[in-house]
């Protein structure tokens, strides 16, 4: 079982972790969001110079939390793709020197791939084939777990990605950045029966529509226009029942999608990752329907649902295990599909 030192930087997260296999020994984040609160969204250039300010002391912070030296790492890990570009930088290029200086493998790691390795973090049984259901401020997608490196998308959103949805929904309800956090609280105080919103299905040429994919920025245009509505009638707008009807469309769109796809495709398991896996409302509906249509839903622990070094640690060890490491030429990018992750890796000879 390899110790991996792992580093995150896709965003406005500075993470440094240390992971044996699927036991965090240390996990450190340094978030950024009251850096960009004032902003209402991550401005990039601000980000990576907070990343390069904090990331040496987020290193130190995570081998002593674990109490470990260099000489018990066994290699180093760092996200590579997708995300911010100067703030992917950040990470890569820590992760490289580490290792050249300390005469360990590298390993590039999707980001994407990282939010599906974090619920083996607390699931020690969790192994492929499963349906991971990725849903964060990004991205949107049903994946078939197939195996390590081996992933074949099912099911995507069309345009706004879920998490995404949440912060323009909040912003349009003055309710600040990040979205996400603040509608789920306000959404526990109000009725999600108040108002009626559209799904947003994604038609198909020739009728019908298609079984997995999503769509949110029509449902974020009705909210808009019902905010609109109600403020022309006069009257308060009751900001908790809306946040609750949003919040219970979004939930029931994720869960009819993902429970068709697990069972279309006899998978028993659903992995929910991402940023949105923390929403209590996806989290109350997917698992009741799981119940009810005998499948295992499993969500990782709040802490590893947003962005951390601990999942990309466990993917890193997974990869190791398998032999794969990366150059040192690997460069960051800004897009990279998940079924194209086995491009980070040296091809096999």
């Amino acid at each position: 079982m390899a110790t991996v030192l792992a580093i995150e930087t896709s965003c406005d997260e500075t993470a440094v972790a240390i992971v044996n296999n699927r036991k965090v020994c240390s996990s450190i984040v340094a978030s950024q969001i009251l850096v960009h609160q004032q902003y209402g969204g991550v401005v990039p250039e601000v980000a990576s110079r907070q990343h390069l300010e904090t990331i040496n002391e987020a290193i130190a912070q995570a081998l002593e939390q674990a109490q470990l030296d260099w000489e018990k790492i066994d290699a180093i890990a760092a996200t590579s793709a997708p995300g911010l570009v100067g703030a992917l930088l950040v990470g890569l290029t820590a992760a490289k020197t580490l290792a050249m200086v300390h005469n360990k493998p590298f390993l590039g790691v999707h980001h994407l791939e990282g939010h599906i390795y974090a619920t083996y973090l607390s699931e020690s049984t969790l192994n492929p084939p499963f349906l991971s259901l990725l849903v964060s401020g990004g991205h949107t997608s049903l994946i078939y777990v197939k195996g390590c490196g081996m992933y074949e998308t099912l099911g995507q959103t069309r345009d706004d990605a879920a998490g995404e949805a949440f912060d323009k929904v909040a912003r349009l309800l003055k309710l600040g950045y990040p979205g996400g956090p603040v509608i789920d609280k306000l959404a526990q105080q109000g009725n999600f029966q108040a108002f009626s919103l559209p799904e947003g299905k994604v038609s198909l040429p020739g009728g019908g529509f298609h079984r997995y994919d999503t769509s949110f920025s029509g449902l974020k245009t009705a909210v808009l226009r019902l905010v609109q509505q109600l403020e022309k009638d006069g009257g308060q707008v009751p900001v908790a029942d809306v946040a609750a009807s949003f919040q219970e469309t979004v939930a029931r769109s994720l869960t009819k999608r993902a429970i068709a796809c697990a069972l279309d495709y006899g998978l028993d398991t659903i992995a929910v990752g991402g940023g949105v896996a923390a929403n209590s409302g996806l989290r109350k509906n997917l698992q009741a329907a799981a119940v009810e249509h005998n499948l295992r839903v499993l969500f990782p622990p709040l802490k590893f649902c947003t962005d951390n070094a601990a999942m990309i640690g466990c993917a890193a060890a997974d990869h190791l295990s398998f032999g794969h490491t990366s150059p040192f030429t690997l460069s960051v990018e800004s897009r990279l599909a998940l079924t194209q992750v086995m491009k980070l890796y040296h091809p096999k000879s």
